[in-house]
């Protein structure tokens, strides 16, 4: 079968024949591809020739947001069916740790787990993908058009649940409300991707959204924002560490732009007892490895203000299910709005344009494989 391999030795990308993988257990799904997303990560793995190719192997099929039809299905098979829609999950365990174990291998502890595409294992954009019944996830037929976002998403999942229930967990009056967002000031930094699809998150449990970022007011990034009542604040005009002061202060900080600078210098906007989720992971080739902090200043008010702050990566089978959840609600909530965060489709044999550069003007790029 053809998939698009990298090898990041040469860093060589290109279209390569790979045997087509088949079923050889009764807990096995093979789907064929439909549709891969291009993610930031795919980019900087690339670029910085940082992917781990499968063992035996100089080259990777890289590609990790996914979506496709089930082909065929194992005797012991029964969540999904030949003709259901259905994405596969990223993270594979060590088979070491407690959490790797019960299923949870986003919280590896032992950081000798393997992700789909990206370390260690190959990933989507191939004609064809295998793998157990743990790892997949049933699309439903009216998210068809969107099913390549629930990768994104589930990291968004994971990093807004674990928030909430970490509030309600410490703080006395969190349960007094239905939704601990509800009425609440939240502010994403960087208003790509993850950062759109967090302010999704964010509005559907009813905050008020403010998306923070260095692009025109007219871009469709800004535009996809508006149009689920988000409000775009330009970091060119205000100031990160200002931004409480024109909109107060702020309850929640999703950082999910990757910029150290910005990440250190939100903390100021923080309401009392606010909580600060980091989910933008910095290159050093791009922004450097070293920022000027004042830890005293820092550290203080940390303590003095009650500030919770976490970092969050990668995601589990539930948090794919969250998605599926949200992204119902979001289509009954603004119809249609959702598919326009997939600017652009590349058929697969044009896929080193978009795999090595984003134009501008993307929000989320994908490379088709089937119809």
């Amino acid at each position: 079968m053809k998939a698009i391999t990298f090898d990041p030795g040469r860093k060589d990308l290109k279209i390569a024949e790979r045997p087509e993988p088949r079923i050889t257990r009764p807990d096995e799904v093979k789907l064929r591809m439909l549709k891969v997303g291009v993610c930031g990560t795919d980019r900087e793995r690339i670029a910085e020739g940082k992917a781990k190719p499968p063992k035996g192997f100089k080259d990777i099929v890289i590609g990790h947001e996914n979506m496709g039809v089930v082909v065929e299905a194992g005797g012991g098979v029964t969540s999904v069916k030949a003709g259901d829609l259905a994405a596969f999950t990223i993270r594979r365990g060590c088979g070491e740790c407690t959490p790797c174990n019960v299923g949870r291998p986003d919280m590896c502890r032992t950081g000798n787990y393997m992700d789909r595409g990206l370390s260690g294992i190959d990933g989507f954009n191939a004609e064809y993908a295998v793998d157990r019944e743990e790892y997949v996830v049933k699309v439903p037929e009216g998210l068809g058009p969107i099913g390549v976002l629930l990768e994104p998403m589930s990291v968004v999942e994971k990093a807004i649940g674990e928030s909430m229930r970490l509030q309600f967990a410490r703080l006395p009056d969190a349960l007094s409300s239905p939704d601990w967002l509800y009425g609440k000031k939240a502010l994403v930094a960087g208003i790509g991707n993850i950062g759109l699809l967090a302010a999704l998150a964010l509005r559907l449990r009813g905050a008020e959204v403010y998306g923070l970022d260095i692009v025109e007011s007219a871009s469709v990034r800004v535009r996809w924002l508006l149009g689920i009542g988000g409000y775009y604040i330009d970091g060119r005009s205000v100031k990160p560490e200002k931004v409480d002061e024109v909109i107060g202060p702020i309850d929640m900080v999703v950082e999910a732009a990757g910029v150290p600078g910005l990440e250190f210098g939100l903390f100021d906007t923080l309401a009392r007892d606010g909580i600060y989720v980091v989910a933008g992971i910095p290159s050093e080739e791009v922004h450097g490895g070293k920022v000027a902090v004042n830890g005293a200043e820092l550290m203080s008010r940390l303590v003095r203000m009650n500030l919770l702050v976490f970092g969050s990566v990668s995601s589990a089978p539930g948090h794919f299910r969250a998605a599926i959840d949200d992204f119902i609600r979001a289509e009954y909530r603004w119809k249609g709005h959702l598919g326009k965060m997939i600017t652009a489709e590349f058929d697969y044999t044009d896929f080193k344009g978009v795999l090595t550069r984003k134009d501008e003007k993307e929000i989320k790029s994908v490379i088709k494989w089937a119809a």
